[in-house]
């Protein structure tokens, strides 16, 4: 009986810190949304995929590029400054030696009044060759580092042209896509969850590579939401970001099978009910707190590498702000897995 008791007690207490080390006890799983899967939805989650991801791509290479834009220009403020002092230090000596002249100082040499006021005034001579050679060299390594930052400035704005070019390209890529499913741009969601972003939490920034980039992830982290599913580094981050900061209702990422970000662990559901995935459209509070999920991945999107958030028949693209979403061609809300009326969708690079 003791066995029994102490086995207990351990089982319970691996538990307790089990539970204590994650810093989240995910609520009992629940079925997760149906979100639907058509020949039409399909191309239009592929093509998102393709847009989103290029845009972050193109806008990643933008803000690099800014950021070595601006060392250069420091550097290059560096070397015009070391140019200005040379220049205002030979600008003095070339004054004294007219004045003076080397003649002079020679002829001082040759009035030496001994041998070692000779050796004295011919080192003197010295220092004010090595003065003259060591200004020359200054100057001469200023007006290089000055040329080279100014190459550089040049090379990174023609690079930031061609990113502002791609982060064009693919936001008339996802209009075109969206605008296949979607009647536009319209009120209601947007603007509910636009008026929360401003005072959503901040997010701590997913890593990056040391250029800026995004590093190239897969399925390859386990993911906590679901028995056996797998998620990308970056999802799981997202993830663990909005449990950190108190959503911590029912959340189900990874599904096997399907099209979408589901099956690649690029992307999590967050129920918009406490108990789980109910089939009906949030109301009251429930909808308020969608908003606020909504709300803080979309004020987070370029530190969390958000594609793209659907929510209440609105899906919010990472290059074009909000459109109309309606999966199922129904009325918004008739279909409250496919319409994300019951739940809020986040897409991650």
């Amino acid at each position: 009986m003791r066995l029994r008791v102490a086995t207990s007690t351990l089982v319970v207490l691996a538990l307790v810190l089990g539970t204590a080390a994650s810093g989240f006890a995910q609520p009992a799983p629940t079925n997760p949304p149906n979100e639907g899967s058509t020949p039409t939805l399909q191309t239009l989650r592929d093509n998102l995929q393709a847009a989103s991801a290029a845009y972050i791509e193109a806008e990643a290479k933008l803000d690099a590029s800014k950021q070595r834009q601006a060392e250069l220009e420091g550097k290059l403020r560096k070397a015009e400054e070391d140019m200005a002092k040379v220049r205002a230090g030979v600008a003095r000596y070339a004054g004294e030696a007219y004045k003076n002249g080397r003649l002079g100082a020679i002829g001082m040499m040759l009035n030496s009044s001994s041998p070692d006021a000779f050796i004295e005034r011919a080192a003197a001579l010295d220092k004010m060759t090595q003065r003259d050679q060591g200004s020359l060299v200054a100057l001469l390594d200023a007006k290089r580092r000055a040329a080279d930052a100014k190459a550089g400035i040049d090379r990174e704005v023609g690079e930031q042209q061609v990113a502002v070019d791609e982060m064009n390209k693919r936001k008339i890529a996802a209009e075109r896509a969206l605008a296949a499913v979607s009647g536009g741009n319209s009120a209601g969601t947007s603007t509910r969850v636009n008026n929360l972003v401003g005072a959503a939490p901040s997010a701590n920034p997913a890593p990056r590579n040391d250029d800026g980039s995004w590093p190239s992830q897969s399925c390859s982290e386990d993911d906590p939401t679901t028995p056996s599913g797998c998620s990308t580094p970056r999802n799981l981050h997202a993830l663990r970001e909005g449990w950190r900061v108190g959503y911590d209702w029912h959340v189900s990422c990874h599904r096997s099978g399907g099209d979408g970000e589901h099956p690649k662990g690029r992307a999590c559901d967050w129920a918009a009910f406490q108990n789980g995935f109910v089939n009906s459209s949030a109301g009251g509070n429930n909808r308020t707190y969608g908003d606020k999920v909504a709300a803080f991945y979309i004020k987070n999107a370029k530190a969390l590498g958000v594609m793209y958030v659907v929510w209440y028949c609105q899906i919010w693209q990472v290059s074009i702000g909000w459109r109309r979403y309606n999966s199922t061609g129904s009325n918004c809300g008739d279909a409250p897995a496919g319409d994300h009326t019951n739940h809020v969708h986040v897409s991650i690079y």
